[in-house]
């Protein structure tokens, strides 16, 4: 549809264009938002608008361009943030099975990888954005991309919604503007502009699923093993606490690490660090083992093999590359053999291997950020509607809430699931005409 730019207030002048539900922001949550309103009650009339003149840009660039939909199982053990008991209530609205019948309804059917993650047939996110938009558009809303939102404002039981094109009323906003992850996709932090003038607490943000960058003065290896992925489990210490632990595969960088293990501890490490306590990470090369197994295999193979080599030992459990970095940082030559090697060497290079400290300098912040840590205080929504307890006719859904889960496809799961929800009160309230 093609819409009018008509600055005029319909409460005055009948030619502004009014509409039930204006949703702010045109990506992941937004769309869906929109399009399950309008499958659920046609007789509501549905805006979308979004600042960008072809909105949907993280979708296209989640997932390697592949779009990581959502993930085979779901529950809210995989998010952080809010409370989860009213995570767990917001993803029933929406469970992981009727989430693939809705991508198979609109031409985008799924298949599973590894780690139970979804991604459409096709493996390209391109499909994804264009099923949505495609379905938008079959189910009638009206699409105001390249309209950037200035201002929201409460009049009575209307909202205007101010644009430089022009403004208008809307009977309920949504605000699905995301977070401050990736900006050059149009995440501003607007929402939280938007939720703060309507009375809301935003807990402070975080960028989280990001790389993290490592000292260089605390030893270059880091450097030296670019490239290289390993499987490890990370330890994040808070306070000398372990807060969180996380499995999964680890990427060397050449200005510390990345991959899936390195992005679930980001938002641990960064909020213990935002709140002023006291965070660090150890990395253990062989999660499985316990430092007595560990040393006995070491000691038996001495014992077996002595003119064997230490980096040789070492090369059976994790690549040859890391092996020498272990030798190097524990100061212990690579050409040392078993026979050589004394009780103090063996001890710390088994602690090494099991308590690797990495020296955390700081993350490479939202430009790199799959999602954002902190928002919109779950509290102040109502998870049944996703309204505000602030402000009626008010709904927020999606990364603006404090909520954000692990990576594999959970954040797109709650995208889905929180515009459910909202979805189904928009179309219950909005049902009778004022």
């Amino acid at each position: 549809m093609s819409a009018s730019t008509d600055p005029t207030d319909s409460s005055n002048h009948p030619d502004r264009p009014s509409f039930d539900v204006a949703i702010i922001g045109a990506g992941a949550a937004g769309l869906a938002t929109a399009i399950f309103t309008r499958r659920l009650n046609s007789h509501v009339r549905v805006a979308l608008v979004d600042g960008a003149r072809s909105p949907g840009a993280k979708i296209l660039v989640s997932g390697g361009s592949r779009c990581n939909v959502t993930n085979v199982e779901v529950t809210e053990a995989d998010f952080s943030g809010g409370r989860p008991a009213i995570v767990r209530r917001v993803l029933r609205a929406l469970p992981v099975p009727q989430t693939l019948r809705f991508f198979q309804e609109i031409g985008v059917p799924l298949h599973e990888e590894p780690g139970g993650k979804l991604f459409p047939d096709s493996n390209r996110a391109r499909d994804v954005l264009d099923g949505l938009m495609a379905d938008a558009r079959r189910a009638g809303v009206e699409l105001r991309f390249g309209q950037r939102v200035t201002n929201i404002c409460r009049v009575d039981s209307h909202f205007i919604v101010t644009t430089p094109g022009g403004d208008f009323t809307a009977r309920a906003i949504v605000i699905a503007t995301g977070g401050l992850s990736l900006p050059k996709t149009g995440s501003d932090g607007a929402g939280y502009e938007f939720a703060r003038s309507f009375g809301h607490t935003i807990v402070p943000t975080t960028p989280a699923l990001v790389p993290l960058v490592l000292d260089s003065q605390a030893g270059d290896v880091h450097r030296q093993l670019s490239g290289v992925a390993l499987p490890v489990r990370l330890d994040v210490r808070v306070d000398d606490a372990i807060a969180a632990r996380v499995a999964g595969s680890l990427l060397w960088t050449h200005f510390g690490v990345s991959g899936p293990a390195a992005l679930d501890a980001s938002r641990h490490w960064l909020r213990a660090r935002r709140d002023g306590r006291g965070a660090g990470l150890t990395m253990s090369l062989a999660p499985a083992q316990r430092f007595e197994e560990l040393d006995a295999t070491f000691v038996e193979a001495g014992r077996t093999h002595p003119r064997a080599a230490v980096q040789r030992l070492l090369a059976k459990t994790v690549p040859a590359s890391v092996a020498s970095a272990i030798l190097q940082v524990s100061g212990v030559p690579e050409t040392r053999v078993l026979a050589d090697w004394s009780r103090d060497e063996r001890r710390l290079i088994l602690h090494r291997m099991l308590e690797w400290p990495l020296h955390v300098l700081d993350s490479r912040g939202y430009n790199y950020a799959e999602v954002t840590a902190g928002g919109v205080a779950l509290t102040e929504i109502d998870p049944a509607t996703m309204q505000s307890r602030k402000c009626d006719g008010l709904y927020l859904i999606g990364e603006v809430l404090d909520v954000d889960g692990r990576i594999g496809g959970f954040n797109f799961q709650w995208a889905w699931s929180s515009a459910r929800v909202a979805a189904a009160a928009l179309a219950s309230t909005l049902d009778a005409p004022e």
